[in-house]
């Protein structure tokens, strides 16, 4: 059993599919061997590093072993692009039990000076075919070579190509072997469709599978700019559905996809590589909607659903000049595949995936929380063009006259300080044709002559915001 070897402190090879507990697998005897120690982390040196190949991941395995490590008192903390540097290098200085990081960001903190591997006791690589895949391999090597030798190491992967056998060899000295069966297999309670379909009809047989009630389906596209098509169109009739690919910021993928796990939207459409940081319980339906690049990739989608052997659907639509290489495709995945002519409203459509007619009613976009009025910028408040603390084409702190009038740092045509008169008036320190420390007159007037201020005033056309 994997988690005796891993508490014994021994090097593991584990051969598992997503949704098969490996995260526990290796993070508890991790952090059961951490504690027995009593040892505290150094500045910038974590005692043990888990590699991962995506974001998502990373959150979802700190997620996963934050409430065991609280509890023996150690810290876990992600290093991954797309959030904060700075906040992730002040986590390390103030020292980290478990380092969960994808091989990007730690390689910038190894160059930076703000990591340093040679404390790491023990290691874990989960999904390593999918980093080689992903072509992260020679920063995999670099960053293992900078741990302690004699450290322990533990590598899980889905497949052992022969990128993933090179490392295991390279890294992984006297280790032994567990697998949860054969990973080129189907799950078993997995049913695989090609659903062949005509020409004009895709989009209204995909919208009919995303409209069926209960269950949360998660379709894949190719690339980005797919990905928001296929959800815009879905929303167009009546679908709440979301993308989740590699253009949108860390926050927005974070939402959509806790939007996802609650079942507020449950649709989503994402790319392969985002999707590969996807963990989450209850995908009963994989949808693909363009084909995958190789059988690995259909292999990576189709591990969304039947986590854990809970029972799961995959379709692969297929118009007619996809059919052949959806049908070679499975076939080298070496699943068990059913190929059914569907169209729209049919009865094998409804009976697969569950398919209805959508609402035909758009999705309107969730409402903004409202800013005040007017382009008053990080004021505190006030009307169009007037008070607030910082005001875009208006005053500051205490405006007090109609449009464009005074305040503590006005911008473009407004006052400064607490200019009162009409329009271009003075103030502490007014932009373009406006006055200077506390200019009274019409226009163009303040402490000195021509367009300029008094204590600090700007030439025309040289405002700032």
């Amino acid at each position: 059993m994997a988690i005796t070897d891993a508490l014994a402190g021994r090097n593991v090879l584990g051969r598992a599919q997503t949704g098969s507990g490996k995260t526990l697998a290796f993070g508890l005897p991790m952090l059961a061997r951490l504690a027995s120690t009593g040892t505290k982390p150094a500045a910038k040196r974590p005692r043990a590093l888990v590699l991962v190949p995506t974001r998502e991941l990373a959150f979802q395995v700190v997620d996963s072993l934050q409430s065991y490590a609280t509890v023996l008192g150690l810290s876990v903390r992600p290093a991954v692009g797309g959030t904060p540097f700075g906040r992730q290098a002040d986590q390390l200085r103030r020292g980290v039990d478990v380092l969960v990081a994808t091989p990007g960001r730690l390689g910038d903190h190894l160059r930076q000076g703000t990591c340093v591997l040679e404390a790491v006791e023990i290691t874990a690589l989960d999904e390593a075919d999918q980093m080689a895949d992903m072509g992260f391999l020679p920063e995999v090597r670099d960053i293992l070579g900078q741990t302690a030798n004699g450290g322990q190491r533990m590598l899980f992967s889905a497949t052992l190509d022969r990128e993933v056998q090179s490392l295991v060899r390279q890294f992984l000295a006297d280790h032994v072997q567990h697998s949860t069966g054969d990973s080129k297999a189907a799950v078993e309670s997995m049913d695989h469709y090609i659903l062949n379909v005509g020409r004009g009809q895709k989009d209204i047989v995909l919208s009919e599978i995303a409209a069926r009630e209960g269950g949360r389906t998660i379709m894949f596209a190719r690339t980005k700019l797919g990905c928001d098509g296929i959800t815009d169109r879905l929303r167009a009739v009546g679908i709440h559905a979301e993308s989740l690919h590699g253009g949108k910021a860390q926050n927005q993928r974070t939402r959509v996809l806790d939007r996802f796990k609650s079942g507020r939207t449950p649709v989503l459409v994402a790319t392969d590589v985002a999707a590969r940081g996807i963990h989450v319980d209850g995908i009963d339906l994989v949808v693909h909607v363009d084909p995958p690049a190789d059988h690995k990739d259909y292999m990576h989608r189709a591990g969304r659903t039947a986590r854990a052997g809970a029972a799961g659907t995959v379709v692969a639509i297929a118009l007619p000049n996809q059919r052949r290489i959806i049908s070679r495709l499975t076939g080298q995945a070496g699943v068990k595949v059913t190929s059914v002519d569907v169209s729209p409203g049919s009865v094998e459509l409804g009976s697969i995936t569950g398919a209805k007619a959508p609402s035909g009613e758009p999705v309107r976009e969730a409402p903004r929380r409202e800013r005040p009025s007017g382009p008053s910028r990080f004021g505190a408040s006030g009307s169009p063009r007037t008070g607030g603390y910082r005001g875009g084409d208006s005053g500051g702190y205490r405006g007090r006259d109609e449009n464009r009038t005074g305040g503590y740092r006005g911008g473009e045509s407004s006052g400064g300080y607490k200019g009162r008169d009409e329009n271009r008036t003075g103030g502490y320190r007014g932009g373009e044709s406006t006055g200077g420390y506390k200019g009274r007159d019409e226009n163009r007037t303040g402490a000195t002559a021509s367009r300029t201020g008094g204590f600090r005033s700007r030439a025309a056309g040289t405002a700032r915001d």
